[in-house]
């Protein structure tokens, strides 16, 4: 899967994504800085999965009515980075081609989706 990682996801989910095979690029590793319509027209672009713990871009997506392939927004801050990490990877592998075309928002107690 073609995975998009925001600059806020951390080095840890990133890492065990790539050790899954998944395709991810990260904006660390790029156009770092970038404002929240250029991510989201990029992944896009790439038809990626665009992964966050930024929750403007649910504005960005139905507010402002702007396109995206998929936006899979990380509400699990109080889990240890392994356990973000470990539950991210286990939801990727498990639904992965089912965020697509989805706004999903991740939380300790599940997941939450609405087409977009």
């Amino acid at each position: 899967m073609r995975i998009f990682a925001d600059e806020n996801i951390g080095a840890e989910i990133v890492r065990q994504l790539r050790d899954d095979g998944h395709s991810v690029s990260w904006i660390v590793e790029g156009t770092r800085g970038s404002v929240d319509p250029d991510v989201l027209a990029e992944a896009l672009e790439s038809n990626s999965l665009l992964i966050t713990n930024d929750k403007d871009f649910g504005e960005l997506v139905f507010s402002n009515h702007l396109h995206s392939a998929g936006v899979l927004l990380l509400r699990i801050h109080n889990l240890p980075y392994k356990s973000r990490a470990s539950k991210v990877c286990s939801l990727i592998r498990s639904d992965g081609d089912s965020l697509l075309g989805q706004f999903s928002v991740l939380t300790p107690a599940g997941l939450r989706s609405r087409e977009i």
